[in-house]
């Protein structure tokens, strides 16, 4: 008797499971990424300098020496909760994994947990651009790779819904926009003062508002 073996991708696989246990595998990494952000944040704050001195003068003293950390830990922190909140908001409609999703939503989360690392860096002592640079590069990265998320979600149909939510194109717009204004910065930094890298930064606001109002006024669908 003549066995025919046939070959299937870990994707054919998951598209023969239940639809339960696919909507469990994804409910499971959603509980992951939501367990390991809090680890991320609570990074930040570990290594945050202790302001120290006798008299109240010399306890202000030290808190405003040590300003840039305390600027740097409150940005890190707003940055990861927003990441977590574009991640909460487009998960909570995906209905299964597939392979490339999980591969690419640990990628995205790597980047979180290697946040409180470039802070620590951006923070320090040395030449500026390769530390801006680097803290620049992750933004880059976990952004990029969370609009790579969402298009996974869209390509193979994992969501819910009958069409892709709106907020699907909101949010990869959103991370298209913030790993061009970060990457523009790395070069920036390297051929300005630390002043005219710093000024791309404050001008994502802006980019995001040009890029909402924008695709509020294009068709919807994706």
């Amino acid at each position: 008797m003549m066995v025919i073996r046939t070959s299937r991708t870990p994707d054919d696989v998951t598209e023969a499971e239940p639809a339960e246990v696919r909507a469990v595998a994804a409910d499971r990494l959603t509980a992951f990424v939501d367990a390991a952000i809090p680890i991320a944040l609570t990074l930040l704050a570990l290594d945050l300098p202790v302001p120290s001195g006798e008299t109240t003068d010399a306890m202000l003293r030290s808190v405003a020496h040590h300003g840039r950390e305390y600027l740097a830990f409150a940005i890190s922190f707003v940055v990861i909760a927003a990441h977590w909140r574009a991640h909460h908001e487009v998960f909570r409609y995906v209905r299964s994994l597939s392979t490339r999703l999980t591969g690419l939503t640990l990628a995205w989360l790597f980047m979180q947990v290697l946040m409180p690392f470039a802070t620590r860096v951006i923070t320090a002592e040395g030449a500026f651009a390769p530390r801006f640079s680097l803290y620049a590069i992750v933004q880059v990265l976990a952004s990029a790779s969370f609009a790579l998320i969402i298009r996974e979600i869209q390509h193979a149909l994992l969501y819910r819904t009958e069409e892709p939510p709106r907020v699907f194109a909101q949010n990869r717009v959103r991370s298209l926009c913030l790993a061009a204004v970060f990457a523009v910065s790395v070069p920036v930094s390297f051929l300005t003062t630390s002043t005219g890298a710093s000024l791309c930064w404050l001008a994502a606001p802006a980019v995001l508002r040009v890029a909402h109002r924008l695709q509020s006024r294009a068709p919807s669908g994706g």
